[in-house]
């Protein structure tokens, strides 16, 4: 065999386990985009492996190859979620230029976690479900418990004075109204999508302006224009 086509067959054969890999990658992210879609149809309870085979058009045969079942798969699903909404959260919640108007913070927080949730809706159809895999779950309130404490450290920062009890009493209420505001914003589309997402935007900086206000660059909210 000549020496050419010899390392041309070792290099093929070096080559087929990362072809393998490859595709196996494409496949996964292939069901996984299925799942999202039939997730966020139906809800996790009511969903099925093989609905989730249908939607990815492939035999429920080759799902099960790389998922036992569709709890798997909302694990998968979900992990790569929570990779995702830990990045975002470090984009949004990071420390406040004190030249910063409390409108811009509060805007760009909010524009960024909203923009998450709507390029993935499933996250909340996931997190929120009747019937969530525990795992899921455990996951979500530990992610949950890291956001507390990101947006305490913010408020800590802008209120030193205030008790430690008081900073985590406005933290959860923040949190509280930004839930509230979100589920109304992903059962909404276009402009009046647009629109709950400025009302939240209002309800926050209303809330916390009084506290914050004075320590950030800001616009007065209650100025009127001259004529």
């Amino acid at each position: 065999m000549p020496e050419n086509q010899e390392k041309q067959e070792k290099q093929e054969k070096k080559d087929q386990p990362r072809r393998r890999q490859a595709r196996g990658e494409r496949r996964i992210a292939q069901l996984l985009e299925a799942a999202a879609h039939v997730f966020c149809t139906t809800g996790y309870t009511a969903a099925s492996a093989n609905a989730i085979a249908r939607e990815a058009g492939v035999s429920p045969g080759t799902l099960y190859q790389f998922f036992p079942n569709k709890e798997a798969i909302a694990i998968e699903l979900g992990d790569r979620l929570m990779h995702e909404m830990r990045e975002a959260y470090g984009e949004a919640l990071a420390p406040i230029d004190p030249a910063t108007p409390l409108e811009e913070a509060v805007g760009a927080a909010v524009d960024r976690f909203i923009a998450f949730n709507c390029e993935h809706p499933v996250f909340f159809a996931l997190m929120h479900g009747p019937d969530v895999p525990g795992r899921i779950a455990e996951d979500h309130d530990a992610l949950h418990a890291t956001l507390l404490s990101r947006v305490e450290g913010l408020l800590s920062s802008l209120l030193p004075d205030t008790p430690a009890t008081d900073i985590t009493r406005i933290a959860h209420v923040v949190l509280g109204m930004y839930m509230a505001g979100l589920e109304l914003v992903l059962a909404h589309e276009g402009a009046e999508r647009d629109a709950y997402i400025q009302e939240l935007k209002n309800v926050l900086i209303r809330y916390l302006d009084p506290m914050v206000g004075d320590r950030l660059g800001r616009t007065d909210l209650t100025a009127t224009p001259t004529p």
